[in-house]
């Protein structure tokens, strides 16, 4: 399963109050002593060296600023090593300002001196004062926890994006899951950041990563087998796709850390949802020999197959024409030489007898979709059903990259599988 990573509802927030009485709310889990109310004076972008902006190690000239809160830049070097360097050449706090690269994500550090993270637009105001103003000014505060915060999830700006450059008739990434500022128990030895400087000692810590989400999306898998323990791989994670939601804690469409709207080539199906995946009503059951016939449909080397799966024996006698056809919970719709992809799909009924689904298509204007059939009916539990979904590309549409969805509905239950449309291969 490829996993994306989204912020949580709760945050850490600081403040920059600048000379003219300008407030910056940013980011922060620093817990030792504070600044206190005096402003002191702010630097950005001062001495000889090209890479002062960004706080690299030995770009600081003690003389410039000593004493004062330094404006870095984020990225090339990390970001609390940042906050090292500030230290080591005599500042006393430093604001670490995003770039159009990482936008309006923050990522909480426990820094080792006084500072704060900020977004793109509040960074470039900072920026932009302490370039303007003759005396610039600043003083941090921090303000421990705060929960509800509102929208959330949003899409780690760190979180990797589709579409699937190796195989793009398959939509990537599956789903998102928690990612951002995760409390979890640590290695008491290492200290908080992971830096040789850093002596603390903590029993717990908080980071970011997607490697923080594809252990939250392990767990849930686990539990689902629990549950249902026999459900296949495939059917754990179809449950866990076609249940995921893409509405916010405002009822709007899932944001990017950018700002922008969240497709599905940074969301993939959603959010994951565990109450929902338990009941998923319909999954995509897909057998270790489907997924053999799709290594077959990617041109490998029949020994390269038989290194992946693990079978000396197996042979490439069954493949499919188009790597889309395998039974995934999503689509990827790559128009080539053909105006027309027909794909079909396999539904099992994992919830009640006697179930009926009726289908629903949201298409761009700029394709043709058309379901066969449109109403499946289960009368037992674990039956199969069969549908084929044909797209077609319109005359002189405008070749754009594009989204839609296919649902599967009834009463108790939303079957939803996220679709990607593209006329390219490559990545944009």
């Amino acid at each position: 399963m490829t996993v994306g990573a989204g912020t949580l509802d709760r945050d850490f927030p600081a403040y920059a109050l600048v000379g003219n009485g300008h407030k910056f709310t940013g980011e922060s889990l620093y817990s030792g002593k504070g600044m206190g109310d005096k402003l002191v004076g702010l630097v950005y972008d001062k001495g000889n060296n090209g890479s002062s902006n960004l706080c690299l190690a030995g770009s600081l000239e003690p003389s410039i600023v000593k004493g004062k809160v330094v404006v870095c830049d984020r990225g090339t070097n990390g970001r609390v090593a940042k906050g090292v360097v500030v230290r080591d050449a005599g500042g006393v706090g430093m604001i670490l300002a995003n770039t159009a690269a990482s936008g309006e994500e923050l990522v909480a550090d426990s820094h080792l001196l006084p500072a704060l993270a900020v977004g793109r637009k509040m960074g470039d105001l900072i920026r932009n004062y302490a370039k303007s103003e003759a005396n610039p000014t600043a003083v941090l505060s921090f303000s421990g926890t705060v929960v509800n915060v509102k929208p959330s999830p949003v899409v780690a700006a760190f979180s990797s994006r589709g579409p699937n450059l190796v195989t793009p008739q398959i939509l990537k990434p599956d789903v998102i899951g928690p990612g951002v500022n995760i409390l979890a128990a640590w290695s008491v030895p290492v200290g908080p950041t992971g830096l040789e400087e850093d002596t603390r000692e903590t029993q717990f810590n908080i980071i970011s990563g997607t490697s923080m989400s594809c252990p939250h999306i392990s767990g849930l898998a686990a539990l689902l087998k629990a549950a249902h323990p026999d459900w296949s791989p495939s059917a754990i994670k179809s449950a866990l796709m076609t249940t995921a939601y893409t509405q916010d804690n405002t009822n709007s469409p899932l944001r990017d850390a950018a700002g922008a709207v969240s497709t599905p080539w940074a969301h993939g199906a959603g959010h994951v949802d565990l109450h929902k995946a338990l009941s998923p009503g319909l999954v995509y059951d897909t057998k270790p020999a489907d997924y053999i016939a799709f290594l077959c449909s990617l041109d490998y080397s029949i020994e390269n197959v038989q290194a992946i799966v693990k079978r000396p024996n197996v042979t490439c006698s069954r493949k499919f024409r188009d790597p889309g056809q395998l039974n995934y919970p999503s689509f990827a719709v790559l128009f080539g030489k053909s105006r027309v992809v027909r794909y079909t799909r396999v539904l099992t009924n994992v919830g009640a007898a006697g179930s009926v689904y009726d289908v629903a298509v949201v298409a761009p204007p700029t394709v043709a979709v058309t379901v066969k059939p449109t109403r499946l009916v289960f009368r037992n539990i674990g039956d199969k059903q069969q549908y084929t979904v044909t797209f077609v590309s319109k005359k002189g549409a405008d070749k754009t990259d594009a989204f839609g969805s296919i649902a599967w509905s009834n009463t108790q239950n939303q079957v939803r599988s996220p679709v990607a449309f593209s006329w390219t291969g490559l990545l944009a």
